[in-house]
């Protein structure tokens, strides 16, 4: 027995002295819900696999609340291993102020600029001739999630264009389902605008609009058209939608309570989640539904400067994994989203990703998302005015058309 306690002690020292050699990397993160937390799973059983590195989950519900910490974290000189951005300007600064470790070496060396499609998902993560990050994925906000039981019930066919949907929409409401299911926090209301936006204005004005700062397209009948159309929505939400979480609202259509939702390709996991099969329990339906877009929206991981250099090279292969193709199927997959090459194994793709990979080979298609030129300061405004206009009956659309041309016309 003796012998026996003494082997098992043995055993247990030697395996907690190889976790003990484990790097720990913390990735702070916002992915909390049901099916993000299934798809970040998967980059943490990569990144633990092979016992030289441990990923430690800095979950942070809230992506606002998440950046904040991340931020505050690196500035004040205590940075996590790892952390969650979404393509743009949001870590502009940690560039500028060269806090990022350098993922050039490694990116040359993997060949990212030949393998990373679209050009405009690299863009975000290669800067002035560097990599200071890896994108893990590609997701847009055009997509609308559709209830294929609550149509039937209503005894409604799935709309073929937006001018369907607002037609049918008191069937649904007589049917007892709510026709548009909403969270009115600011990001989902300016996000489903700016899907409504895409399709008024077209990829070439949008572009205009929100890099260019074009006030003739600020200005223009579209956006005026855009405008009314999205507060006239309004009417079909239900009464408790007010702040309420996304994912919370792609519920009420994964159980048959609502008709439809503007969310991005996100909300696909959710589904996943809840056991659910598109084009048999839901419809993703993307938008503009008769000549469909894809945002090149998404997530990238980047890697604050370190002085350790075990935690650096953990670092790098951190970054090689997550964008390796195994990785890349599984976690997209679980994520709803797109991976970020096209050289992965699409067997588990299913239909919806299938769908927005085909729509994203023609360029024509893709509009950049608006994160890439618009600061985060310009961002919250508009969040906030799209949100007021929502809310406030008594703003006007031209109130609301005004305000939103002044914003653009002045973002820095």
């Amino acid at each position: 027995m003796m012998k026996l306690t003494v082997a098992t002690l043995a055993v247990a020292t030697l395996l907690g002295s190889t976790a003990a050699m484990a790097t720990d990397i913390e990735v702070i993160h916002w992915w909390t819900s049901p099916g993000e937390s299934r798809a970040v799973a998967e980059f943490a059983k990569a990144v633990d696999g092979d016992g030289q590195d441990h990923w430690v989950d800095g979950a942070i519900a809230d992506g606002a609340t998440a950046r904040a910490a991340i931020m505050q974290r690196v500035l004040g000189g205590n940075p996590p291993g790892a952390a969650q951005f979404n393509p743009g300007r949001e870590y502009e600064e940690l560039i500028k102020n060269n806090l990022l470790l350098d993922l050039t070496p490694l990116a040359e060396k993997e060949g990212w600029d030949k393998i990373i499609r679209p050009a405009g998902i690299a863009a975000a993560c290669h800067v002035d001739g560097h990599w200071w990050c890896v994108p893990v994925n590609i997701h847009s906000w055009n997509w609308g999630w559709a209830s294929i039981p609550a149509f039937k019930q209503a005894g409604l066919d799935l709309p073929k264009n937006w001018d369907e949907f607002i037609a049918d929409a008191p069937k649904l409401k007589a049917a007892g389902i709510i026709p548009f299911a909403m969270g009115a926090q600011p990001w989902q209301l300016d996000g489903a605008f700016g899907a409504i936006q895409t399709a008024e204005l077209g990829i070439a004005d949008r572009e205009k609009l929100l890099k260019d700062k074009d006030m003739t397209v600020a200005n223009g009948p579209e956006m005026t058209k855009a405008l009314t159309e999205f507060k006239a929505l309004k009417q079909w939400t239900d009464e408790g939608s007010a702040n309420r979480d996304w994912n919370l609202t792609t519920n009420l259509v994964i159980q048959n309570k609502a008709g439809l939702q503007i969310m991005g390709d996100w909300a696909r996991g959710e589904f996943g989640a809840a056991g659910k099969k598109p084009d048999v329990d839901y419809a993703c339906l993307a938008l503009p539904i008769d000549h469909p877009t894809v945002t090149t929206d998404g997530d990238v991981i980047v890697f604050p400067k370190s002085q350790d250099a075990n935690l650096e090279a953990a670092q790098m292969r951190m970054a090689s994994l997550l964008i390796s193709p195994k990785v890349q199927a599984l976690f997209n997959n679980a994520k709803g989203s797109m991976p970020v090459r096209d050289d992965v194994d699409m067997s588990l793709a299913d239909p919806c990703m299938l769908k927005g990979l085909a729509i994203i080979k023609d360029p024509k298609n893709i509009a950049i998302g608006s994160a890439r030129w618009l600061s985060n300061d310009t961002t919250t405004a508009l969040d906030d005015l799209i949100a007021k206009f929502w809310t406030d009956d008594t703003m006007t659309v031209a109130d609301a058309q005004a305000k939103y041309a002044d914003i653009i016309k002045n973002a820095n």
